[in-house]
């Protein structure tokens, strides 16, 4: 089966790279096109620890994706069609972005390894609410 609109859920690891390059196979053969989406960090998870720097902290891990999400593009040895830094859920955000980009696979990582991990990870929600294919690639 070949694949035109390919979207790769990434973090800021270098994991990711490895995810990217994935996707990179699979679409050059068929020169299709390539959305990256990742989560910026909300820095109200820290809200206790650094409430009078939150704004400053919010700017600052935005630029620190935006800069992480670059290298990709800019390492992908492959032309990337889109970026997404989004806040929120990611299944809900990898759901709209299929639904609007007619993405017809999406690439996930998956840290877990042992069985129960594996059932509650978080590619779970992607999976389960997917119409599209879903490729969930083992991270070491």
């Amino acid at each position: 089966m070949s694949y035109k609109n390919i979207l790769v859920a990434v973090a800021v690891s270098p994991e990711s790279h490895l995810l990217v390059a994935r996707a990179v196979s699979i679409a050059r053969p068929e020169n299709g096109q390539i959305t990256l989406v990742t989560l910026a960090s909300d820095p109200e998870l820290y809200n206790q620890f650094a409430a009078p720097m939150l704004e400053n902290l919010r700017e600052l891990m935005l630029e620190e994706t935006q800069i992480f999400i670059d290298e990709l593009v800019e390492k992908a040895d492959y032309p990337i069609a889109r970026t997404v830094i989004a806040t929120g859920e990611l299944s809900e955000h990898i759901m709209a972005i299929c639904l609007k980009r007619e993405i017809d696979l999406v690439i996930c990582g998956n840290h877990n390894h042992t069985f129960f991990s594996k059932i509650i990870c978080s590619a779970k929600a992607v999976i389960e609410s997917s119409k599209v294919d879903v490729l969930l690639v083992p991270l070491r």
